[in-house]
């Protein structure tokens, strides 16, 4: 993992799965109670050059260091159930979205407007790379990523947990703008060639567009992904009690 606000926020959640430090001599003081906890715990750490940090990440983003650390676990659709809270739940549902930086502005705006997790296809080969996580400035840390199972199995357990699903499209959905979005909501976001399954779109209680000039087709799935939170956040800030 690489990156100042991504490496802290692990450092700040999951200090347990750090396993090694390199860094610049210049990050020395944003970094010192993460060398500190090194020292305490005997976990290596080593002053090193830029090309050395760049040669680890593999990119020249690294913004000074460049951790080990062990994966963050994912949790399984049951289990983030089981321990989610009552009222406003908003998770999004990535369909075929696999670019890593993508992924990560993703999670960074998920962080910002309050999402409860991210969801990912069993077939999906995303996960929290040094990419993504430099991406999200740490809002990856913020949130857990949900492995689904089957489908239509996610769908009927989320359905029973009072959960709505939403579908994005291009055409054909109604207004985000015109639409009252419940409390309990899963954004189903899909990738930028292709959009949605169509059996998931089917699925959704909700198809929704995003209404804009025409002059182009459609936003960037990081773009329209922080577009829907933002307006399912203001909602929720602006419902009665009842309704929340």
């Amino acid at each position: 993992m690489y990156g100042i606000n991504a490496c802290l926020a692990l450092f700040a959640h999951r200090p347990q799965a750090l396993r090694k430090v390199w860094l610049l001599e210049s990050r020395i003081p944003a970094l010192k109670p993460v060398l500190a906890f090194c020292v305490k715990n005997r976990l290596g750490y080593t002053i090193v050059e830029a090309e050395d940090l760049e040669r680890l990440s593999g990119s020249a983003h690294h913004e000074g260091v460049v951790f080990g650390a062990m994966p963050a676990e994912e949790l399984t659709l049951s289990n983030w159930l089981r321990d989610l809270p009552s009222g406003p739940q908003l998770a999004i549902w990535l369909d075929g979205v696999g670019n890593p930086h993508n992924f990560g502005a993703i999670a960074r705006s998920a962080a910002h407007f309050g999402a409860a997790g991210i969801l990912l296809p069993k077939e999906s080969t995303l996960a929290l790379s040094g990419a993504a996580a430099r991406v999200a400035e740490g809002g990856a840390e913020a949130l857990p990523l949900v492995r689904l199972g089957r489908s239509d199995n996610a769908i009927s357990q989320l359905t029973a947990a009072g959960f709505m699903l939403a579908a994005t499209t291009v055409r054909g959905g109604q207004s985000l703008y015109a639409t009252q979005l419940p409390s309990r909501l899963v954004l189903l976001m899909g990738a930028e060639q292709t959009g949605v399954d169509p059996a998931l779109t089917q699925a959704s209680t909700l198809k929704i567009l995003i209404p804009g000039t025409g002059a182009v087709e459609s936003l960037n799935v990081a773009s329209a992904t922080s577009v829907l939170l933002s307006e399912w956040r203001r909602q929720q800030m602006q419902a009665p009690a009842s309704r929340r």
